[in-house]
C-alpha cells in the first residue's frame, strides 16, 4: 500500500483513532508560556529520530499555497510513500502532510501580518508547524504550537531550522477542555474530522472567547464533517483560496480551502 493510503484512510475513517487520542488525553491545568513543555533547537532532539526524519522526508516548498515556507513532508520521492504504512515505526504521520486548511491559514497570515503582529498565538493541532511558522514570520509576539504527537513536535523543530527560525514553544498535551489560556488568537486547521472532537472544540473555543475574548480562525477545505457541524452556522467566511493542482490531487479533488472567523452569537453566555 502506498503512503497515500494513509491519506485515504484518514479521509475515510482512520482519523477516528487520532480523534480518540485527542479525547482521551485529558486537558491539564491552564498553560502559561513559560511553563509549556517544549524543545530547544537541535540538541534536545533524539539523534536517531532526527536522522530517521531527515532520511524519510523531503524538504519541499512547492505544490502548496505557501512557497515561502520550506517543510519536511512525505512526498512521492520518499520511501514510505511506497512502503506499507505498518512499517513506519512511529504513530501515523499526519504531521507529514500539509493539509489544505492549514495551508489556507498560513497563506492568510503571511498576506495579512496585522492579524498576528504583536499578538500571542496558539496554533492548535499544529502538525508540521506551518501556521505557527507563518505567525512567527509575520511578527507574532508569542507563538505556542500544540500537537499531541511528540514526533510532530520534533518535526516542527526541523521545519523551524529549515526556515532559519528559533523554535517556538511546543506542547504535546491535549489542551482541549483545559482552562482557557490567555491567547489573543487561536488558529486551527483541518481539526473537524470527528463529531465528538468537533463538539469538544466548539465548547472549548467558545469558552476561550467568552473568558479571554480570544479571536479564533479556522481553516478547512469544506469537508462534510465540518460543514454539517453546528459550529458552521456561527462562522464568518474571511477568504477562500484555490488550491494548487498538487494539493488537489492529494486531497481527493478538493479544489479550495477557506479561512473562517468563529463568532458565536452566544459567546457572552455561560458555557
Amino acid at each position: 500500500m502506498a503512503f497515500r493510503g494513509w491519506k485515504r484512510l484518514f479521509l475515510l475513517g482512520r482519523q477516528n483513532t487520532f480523534a480518540k487520542a485527542w479525547r482521551s488525553r485529558k486537558g491539564g491545568p491552564s498553560l502559561h508560556w513559560k511553563h509549556c513543555c517544549h524543545w530547544s533547537a537541535g540538541k534536545s532532539l533524539d539523534p536517531e529520530v532526527r536522522a530517521f526524519l531527515e532520511e524519510n522526508t523531503e524538504v519541499t516548498s512547492s505544490g502548496h499555497l505557501t512557497p515561502e515556507i520550506r517543510l519536511r513532508l512525505l512526498t512521492p520521492h520518499c520511501r514510505f510513500w511506497r512502503e506499507k504504512p505498518d512499517l513506519w515505526p512511529y504513530g501515523d504521520p499526519f504531521w507529514a502532510i500539509y493539509w489544505p486548511g492549514g495551508q489556507a491559514l498560513s497563506r492568510y497570515i503571511l498576506d495579512n501580518p496585522r492579524v498576528v503582529k504583536g499578538r500571542s498565538v496558539l496554533d492548535l493541532g499544529s502538525g508540521c508547524g506551518a501556521t505557527a511558522i507563518a505567525a512567527v514570520m509575520s511578527g507574532a509576539s508569542q507563538v505556542l504550537a500544540n500537537d499531541i504527537d511528540p514526533i510532530a513536535g520534533m518535526a516542527m523543530i526541523l521545519n523551524c531550522e529549515l526556515n532559519h527560525l528559533n523554535p517556538f514553544p511546543i506542547t504535546i498535551k491535549n489542551i482541549i477542555n483545559s482552562e482557557a489560556g490567555n491567547w489573543d488568537l487561536i488558529v486551527l486547521g483541518d481539526m473537524f474530522y470527528d463529531e465528538q472532537l468537533a463538539d469538544g472544540l466548539h465548547h472549548w473555543l467558545r469558552k476561550c472567547i467568552r473568558i479571554q475574548q480570544t479571536e479564533v480562525l479556522i481553516g478547512d477545505p469544506g469537508r462534510h464533517q465540518f460543514l454539517s457541524h453546528s459550529i458552521h452556522s456561527q462562522l464568518h467566511k474571511v477568504i477562500e483560496y484555490s488550491l494548487p493542482e498538487y494539493t488537489r490531487q492529494e486531497n481527493n479533488g478538493l479544489t479550495s480551502s477557506i479561512v473562517w472567523s468563529y463568532q458565536p452569537s452566544n459567546s457572552l453566555e455561560k458555557c
